[in-house]
């Protein structure tokens, strides 16, 4: 019974196929949570599915009904109240198939493996990860007879539409089903297929529309062109005041601080998104910053739709009307609660009191992190480092964003984000993919991350 032995059975499980097994079964749920008709694949996942697999683990379960939203499923298995507990999360849900988008031979729903890529919707986000964590505890479990620690799950089926009800969800249970010492879970992509990487909270998404009405329908640009304003100008004039050419922030109460710990995480960390990723545009966004900085410390502003007039089929006519829809991610020292009324106090300034601005429909995530140099930081890249021989790449924040502000804020938790995606996994996308060197050595690292959490030889953060 060794440490060593765990992550072997970890290992095993990957190279004897199980690992694929289980994989298989639960892409072929079709859990999108996108898409009203899933409801049935959502529960079923997690009733058919997940709750068989924590029972025979020796995890008891319920279903709670969510009035916001697909269900979500709590287990937990607890060995002695005095122990640490760590509460693990995931989600069963996924966006939807898409399935005409695939190339030929590909499917959302159903496995395919191609050299080193396991190809169906989930793969990567979420059920592959959250697959690595739940056969990383049974190695644990299947060596020690015991885990050493309480472990508590939690599985959503609402991530992919905002995490509908799980901050309502957890705040009715902080004190008894979800109260814990540490989250430790996975999701999102690695900084490099090839390194092992533990970020600690999320940047936060803001949805933003800006709005141009200045009358009703279109007039000829021949009759009119320099009597009347167009709508399509007027946006693009005042998006281009929000940034500077290179998409640097111009709100000032939207660059936020960089505190040194920060810094010295991102030191020397470089981005990769594997070999299908994108080149970086190393001149873009706030100048003197690394594109690591730029990206995991810092605030950025996105349009991510443009319309004026009939782009589909123009017209020689001048528009009334624009529309954009924007993106404000950003980092813990953002004022949440100020992001629209300090763009309406800068357009404002600039001339732009035309341009309505308004809370974006899409949802809205917080952002957070816990502290670079709490313990468990140092606690959960040591154990990392002891597996896979080298120490990770620590972030202070996964660059997209995440339900963690519920963990860290409402469940009052510390917590460790322990990837086993890429970059270039095309979560989202048509052709979404997991990568076997990743859940193979994911399998390993939890188990001993696990193993270590129940060690009672090793020092470990204080129990909260």
């Amino acid at each position: 019974m060794s440490r060593a032995d765990a992550i072997a059975r970890a290992h095993a499980y990957f190279d004897d196929g199980g690992f694929l097994a289980d994989l298989t079964r639960r892409v072929a749920i079709p859990s999108s949570s996108q898409e009203p008709e899933r409801a049935g694949a959502l529960r079923g996942y997690l009733v058919d599915e997940i709750a068989p697999t924590l029972a025979k683990l020796g995890f008891t379960w319920r279903i709670l009904d969510n009035p916001h939203g697909p269900p979500v499923l709590a287990a937990e298995r607890i060995e002695n109240p005095a122990l640490l507990t760590a509460l693990v999360y995931g989600h069963g849900d996924t966006v939807r198939g898409l399935d005409e988008l695939w190339r030929p031979g590909l499917s959302p729903w159903t496995i395919v493996v191609e050299g080193e890529r396991i190809y169906g919707r989930g793969t990567a986000d979420n059920k592959g990860q959250h697959g690595v964590n739940f056969g990383a505890l049974a190695a644990v479990l299947a060596e020690r007879n015991a885990l050493g620690f309480n472990c508590k799950i939690l599985l959503e089926m609402a991530e992919e539409v905002g995490s509908a009800g799980l901050r309502e969800l957890c705040a009715a249970h902080a004190d008894d089903l979800f109260k814990a010492d540490v989250l430790i879970a996975s999701d999102g992509p690695r900084i490099a297929p090839d390194r092992p990487t533990l970020f600690l909270g999320a940047r936060g998404g803001y949805p933003i529309d800006l709005l141009v009405d200045l009358r009703e329908g279109s007039h000829h640009s021949g009759n009119w062109g320099g009597l009347l304003a167009n709508a399509g100008i007027v946006l693009a004039q005042a998006l281009a005041a929000i940034t500077d050419a290179r998409g640097a922030i111009r709100v000032p109460e939207w660059r936020p601080p960089l505190p040194q710990s920060v810094r010295d995480l991102l030191v020397g960390v470089e981005v990769d998104g594997g070999a299908d990723g994108p080149a970086i545009d190393r001149d873009w966004g706030e100048p003197g910053l690394t594109p690591a900085e730029r990206v995991f410390g810092w605030n950025s502003f996105e349009v991510q739709a443009f319309v004026a007039g009939t782009p589909e089929r123009p017209v020689n006519a001048i528009p009334g009307t624009a529309r954009a829809h924007c993106q404000l991610k950003y980092v813990v020292g953002t004022d949440a609660d100020d992001i629209i009324p300090a763009l309406r106090r800068h357009l404002d300034r600039h001339g732009f009191a035309n341009v309505a601005v308004r809370r974006g429909r899409s949802s809205l995530f917080k952002a957070s992190r816990l502290d670079p140099t709490d313990p468990w930081v140092d606690w959960a890249r040591d154990s990392i480092a002891r597996t896979t021989g080298n120490a990770p790449t620590v972030l202070p924040n996964f660059g997209g964003s995440l339900p963690n502000d519920i963990f860290a804020e409402i469940l009052n938790l510390k917590t460790l984000w322990i990837p086993h995606s890429y970059a270039g996994c095309s979560q989202h996308a048509p052709d979404e993919h997991l990568l076997a060197p990743i859940a193979r050595e994911g399998l390993g690292l939890m188990a001993g991350l696990f193993w270590d959490l129940g060690d009672p030889d090793l020092e470990r953060p204080a129990k909260c």
